[in-house]
């Protein structure tokens, strides 16, 4: 009777780590799919802008290195996408700042909504990153919580990472300086 017990309690800790880790692979599919939304705005935008502030060239070549650099990453590497998301999240902020000095440019439709669908996917990015973030840290807890740590080292359940931002200097407001 013991014997049974003690299989059943593994089992269903077993079970709860296998949930929890497709809670976090669910959760990292949600995220990568804004992530994904966004590169995907990023040409459009970065055109539109071109055409009314040609001398931007640095703030336009900023934004495009920075989504070719978040596209390069490993999909399973998330903390260096962690990393680049937040340098590209930067670039695209600076180059919405570079905008602002141009009235015909904000006036421009396609501009206005591009910005909208931008701003729309940054808050389904973050809305998406709590919630990987939240089953992250069930799975983690499991993992490390007795006695599912012992199940979990037994059948190779790890930790999972958070994704944030890898550099407390990537949390700051871009200066943006207008000539």
């Amino acid at each position: 009777m013991i014997l049974i017990t003690v299989a059943a309690s593994v089992i269903g800790l077993y079970n709860a780590l296998v949930r929890a880790r497709q809670m976090v692979q669910e959760a990292w599919s949600g995220i990568d799919v804004q992530l994904k939304r966004r590169t995907d705005l990023v040409p459009n935008l970065v055109e539109t802008v071109k055409g009314y502030a040609r001398h931007e060239k640095e703030a336009l070549e900023r934004v495009t290195d920075m989504r070719t650099r978040a596209q390069g990453v490993p999909a399973g590497d998330i903390k260096a996408r962690a990393a680049a998301e937040g340098m590209l999240g930067q670039a695209l902020g600076r180059l919405l700042a570079v905008a602002e000095a141009y009235p015909d440019l904000k006036a421009s439709q396609n501009f206005a909504e591009l910005q909208r669908a931008l701003e729309s996917t940054e808050r389904e990015i973050q809305m998406a990153r709590r919630y990987y973030n939240g089953s992250v840290r069930a799975l983690n807890t499991k993992v490390e919580s007795f006695p599912s740590n012992l199940v979990a080292g037994q059948f190779g359940f790890h930790k999972a990472d958070y994704f944030e931002l890898a550099d407390p200097a990537e949390r700051e407001v871009p200066e943006v300086k207008l000539a």
